[in-house]
């Protein structure tokens, strides 16, 4: 069957961010990203240590379950360590990351998920997330609250819900089994990839570049070319047939590459908990940023105050759709009585009258009014006259619309 294919890792510490608190993995057998937060010398300790301690399940397995269970395994005590870590320096109180990892067994593609990051499986032309992102925004997408679209500009688009680090001991980890086949072409990537490039451009990149290194290279320039406020990280795994088989050797990319060290900083204040993660671009250490783990009180709040924001937003939109709708009236009524400022002399039937306003309707809406009848009939005119009284003569004000007349009517009796 399918045995593990070409594979490659890269990562950009992108162009706003100092540091790069990304890692990533690319290995024999195990594949890996992790988006690491909390603060300078917190995200980048944070995916380091995760992914140090998860790469030791990069080993051969005799089925799918176990390597399951290994890899939830080493997930757990990556969390363990990353508490330990902040008990040692209390300075990174607060710092966690994200995991997204794939082990390949046979045919069989184990993955395991917390947080963000994502898993893509590209097939036949087809890029299907398999993922889901563990943030406040998914839940509301998935309870029906709001769209995928509100979702993508929502505020609270970068609160997590789940992340391995110093809060919850028993992180709930997601494993799933899938079938693979030769011609597959996984994806693993941070946020950084997936919220500033689309999956119809990261599709097309990974079906027209054949090379698991120039299709990596091209996401990350992707990424780039929209300003990657954020660090990025890719791995890419094609799955071969036994006659295309060869692994590259183990690769680490970010953060993880670098010595691990801490960085002991008296200015840097440790964080309360419980804390609220948020990714690295949203939080510094001069915010107030924190995690909560799935409770269903702070669920609840945070319901409460997407509602809030809703009504919020729902009343600025009739309050201006209000003003746009009183300004068109004030604007109709104004340019309503200007053309009751203008007089102009016509046909009324069988006489002639003088009408207030202008020749024009609006629609419906008649923007003139006989203003005076006269007796002066239309038969009594020459017919020069009578067709210049049927074609409407303009007056500059109403004195000048009584002089036409005048002499309308003496032409009449002569």
């Amino acid at each position: 069957m399918a045995t593990t294919g070409r594979s490659a890792a890269v990562s950009h510490v992108g162009k706003i961010r100092a540091n790069n608190q990304d890692s990533g993995y690319a290995g024999q057998n195990l594949f890996l990203v992790a988006d690491g937060m909390g603060g300078h010398a917190g995200g980048d300790v944070a995916s380091a240590i995760a992914l140090k301690r998860i790469v030791e399940a990069d080993k051969p397995y005799a089925s799918a379950t176990d390597a399951e269970f290994a890899l939830q395994s080493a997930l757990l005590a990556a969390n363990t360590m990353l508490a330990e870590t902040v008990f040692d320096h209390p300075e990174l109180t607060g710092m966690g990351t994200t995991v997204s990892s794939i082990i390949r067994v046979g045919d069989k593609a184990v993955l395991a998920h917390i947080g963000d990051s994502r898993i893509y499986l590209f097939r036949d032309g087809s890029l299907d997330q398999v993922t889901a992102d563990h943030t406040f925004v998914q839940r509301l997408v998935d309870s029906g609250r709001i769209t995928q679209e509100e979702a993508a500009v929502h505020p609270r688009r970068s609160v997590l819900m789940r992340v391995l680090g110093d809060v919850d001991s028993s992180p709930e980890i997601d494993t799933a089994i899938l079938d693979t086949q030769p011609g597959d072409r996984w994806l693993l990537c941070s946020d950084g990839l997936s919220s500033y490039v689309s999956d119809d451009k990261i599709a097309a990149v990974l079906s027209t570049f054949s090379g698991a290194k120039d299709a990596a290279n091209r996401l990350v320039r992707e990424s780039l070319d929209q300003g990657a406020p954020d660090n990025v990280t890719v791995v890419v795994v094609d799955v071969g047939d036994n006659a295309d088989s060869a692994s590259n050797p183990p690769l680490t990319v970010g953060s993880a590459a670098l010595p691990l060290t801490y960085e002991a900083d008296s200015a840097r204040r440790a964080l309360r908990l419980p804390t609220l993660l948020l990714h690295p671009l949203k939080s510094t250490q001069h915010a107030d940023s924190h995690f909560e783990p799935e409770s269903e009180e702070y669920f609840d709040e945070l319901i409460l105050e997407d509602k809030r924001r809703a009504i919020r937003r729902r009343i600025t939109w009739l309050v201006g759709i209000a003003l746009i709708i009183a300004a068109i009236v004030v604007a109709l009524v104004f340019a309503y009585r200007w053309t009751q400022m203008h007089y102009y002399v016509g046909a009324n039937g069988e006489t002639v009258a003088i009408y207030q306003g202008v020749q024009q309707n609006l629609g419906p809406i008649s923007l003139h009014s006989v203003y005076q009848q006269t007796s002066i009939k239309m038969t009594d005119l020459n017919p020069y006259t009578r067709s210049t009284v049927e074609d409407t003569i303009s007056a500059d004000n109403l004195d000048d619309a009584r002089a036409i007349i005048e002499r309308l009517a003496a032409s009449a009796n002569g």
